[in-house]
């Protein structure tokens, strides 16, 4: 009974899960596999660890103040020029950054149709999935959004468990992945795993969601394990991503989650390409939902806005970014994996601004015994290193 009601409380962790798994992801954790085997398995491991406490904090803060990150950073910036010129990067570059990963989750998710309805195009499969995206947060009903993007979670969690162990991968091997190795490591596959695990949006969107979900400090427990059990469950996922390429793609040329449903039809048959796809497709769809809510949160909060789902200007943003990213999936002819290196490249930079604002609310005297302690700072300390390299190393790819 303790278990079905820790189950029960399942909610925001899932929705950080539903987007930071999404095409993006399988596409990076497939390319690894193929290339590197499960060597950088550590590299999955330490990112799901940084994404909870980083998450952790975001739902502690929502929760304890009542507020999302981004009124939280508002209520902070007291000088006019430094406060239009935080507000003025943090919009642009989410706007920017969200509407490249939209377009990147509609044409990865549609991918993943095209193989089971070949004679149905890309494009009318991601319009499809936009228009539903816009019937399902036009509801404006937060409850329905948690539990329907928490059983999409379940099914991706479900197709890419199965399919590992499908392919009767050596322990052994994958066992020796999670050892930190350093040696001939390639450095930019290292980056693209932690950031597509490690999100900027993905802090609105879980302070903000938790503090709809829960209204009391008491909560916060709840909080915490659904943050672990959700965020922990999404890194599982993008483990067997990597273990599933590894173990039947090595060598191989993977450019998609496509082709790897593709490629694993030789190996292991067409019920594990089914899978895959199926995966691929529920994977497209959290994050074709998530992306444009958690941009929806972001800027009303820095803005100022109201957070409420059922107000005109949260449906615009959305909105905004919904239909931007079906425009530019109609008429754009690049790969899912371009299109998020865009998003990458955006969020990138603004990663490193909103992990020092989230460990400067976080650390704020009004918080009290809910404030941060020497354990999750230090960490929060490692993790913020950690995601300045990675905005330094996506700068200089832009510019090279």
């Amino acid at each position: 009974m303790k278990l079905m009601n820790r189950l029960k409380n399942i909610g925001p962790g899932a929705l950080v899960a539903a987007a930071f798994i999404g095409p993006g992801t399988i596409t990076v954790c497939s390319s690894s596999g193929a290339s590197y085997g499960y060597t950088l398995l550590w590299v999955l491991l330490f990112s799901t660890i940084a994404t909870i406490m980083f998450q952790e904090m975001a739902a502690r803060l929502g929760i304890v103040t009542g507020q999302g990150l981004g009124e939280n950073i508002r209520e902070r910036m007291t000088q006019k020029v430094i406060k239009i010129l935080m507000i003025s990067i943090v919009v642009l570059a989410i706007f920017v950054g969200n509407i490249a990963y939209e377009t990147g989750n509609l044409t990865g998710g549609a991918m993943g149709l095209t193989s089971l309805l070949p004679s149905v195009s890309l494009q009318t499969i991601a319009l499809v999935m936009g228009m539903g995206a816009i019937v399902l947060l036009y509801s404006g009903s937060y409850r329905y959004i948690e539990k329907f993007l928490t059983g999409l979670v379940l099914v991706m969690a479900f197709a890419f468990i199965l399919t590992t162990i499908l392919s009767r991968p050596n322990l052994y091997e994958i066992f020796q992945g999670f050892i930190p190795s350093f040696h001939n490591v390639d450095w930019l596959s290292v980056v693209g795993l932690i950031g597509t695990t490690v999100v900027p949006y993905n802090l609105f969107l879980h302070s903000s969601s938790a503090a709809q979900r829960w209204q009391n400090k008491e909560d916060i427990h709840n909080a915490r394990i659904d943050t672990i059990l959700s965020i922990g469950l999404g890194g599982i996922v993008s483990m067997c991503i990597v273990t599933v390429a590894a173990t039947n793609c090595a060598g191989l040329d993977i450019q998609s989650g496509g082709d790897l449903a593709q490629a694993l039809q030789p190996v292991l048959g067409d019920f594990a390409t089914v899978l895959v796809s199926i995966g691929l497709f529920a994977a497209g769809l959290t994050s074709t939902i998530t992306a444009p809510l958690a941009a929806a949160y972001a800027i009303s909060g820095i803005l100022g806005w109201k957070l409420d789902m059922k107000s005109h200007k949260f449906r615009l943003v959305w909105f905004i970014v919904i239909v931007f990213g079906m425009f530019l999936t109609a008429i754009n002819q690049s790969t899912p994996t371009q299109l998020i290196l865009i998003a990458q490249g955006a969020n990138a930079i603004i990663l490193p601004i909103m992990a020092i604002f989230l460990m400067i609310c976080m650390n704020d005297q009004k918080l009290g015994q809910y404030r941060n302690g020497k354990f999750s700072n230090a960490m929060g300390v490692i993790v913020l290193f950690v995601t300045i390299l990675i905005c330094i190393k996506n700068i200089l790819g832009i510019l090279g």
